[in-house]
């Protein structure tokens, strides 16, 4: 079975135009791995990306919507957000929750020129082999 590192480095060498991929713990804001290809991708700056991750997914007001949609439908609503693209005037970012580990989230960064159809696909695909190895 092939580690978190092997396949977060499999991702970016299989999408054209990919940057990074990176594997965090939700719960903890923690990266579990991360490969990528751009040196000014420091340890800050990857921290900083899997903070945003954490606020998108499960931050206050995330937590705050999923709260008033449980008192409108009278039955608990949380962890709601499964996946998530976001673009920048550069990059494209896929976020995934990792299926069976909700507080596991999956993120591919590309270029702008990159296939969304494919960044996605593969991130999909991904999904299947990361889940087993987040704790």
């Amino acid at each position: 079975m092939a580690s978190l590192d092997q396949i977060t480095r499999d991702v970016v060498t299989s999408v054209d135009g990919a940057l990074g991929c990176a594997v965090v713990d939700l719960s903890s804001g923690l990266l579990l791995s991360v490969s990528h290809n751009v040196p000014y991708f420091t340890q800050t700056y990857l921290e900083a990306v899997a903070a945003a991750a954490v606020d998108m997914f499960r931050g206050k007001n995330v937590q705050a919507v999923e709260s008033l949609l449980s008192n409108q439908r009278g039955k608990p609503v949380e962890n709601s957000v499964i996946e998530m693209q976001m673009t920048t005037p550069a990059t494209l970012h896929f976020m995934a929750i990792v299926p069976e580990k909700p507080n596991g989230l999956v993120v591919l960064i590309t270029s702008k020129k990159t296939n969304q159809g494919m960044g996605w696909a593969q991130l999909r695909k991904s999904l299947t082999l990361i889940g087993p190895l987040v704790p």
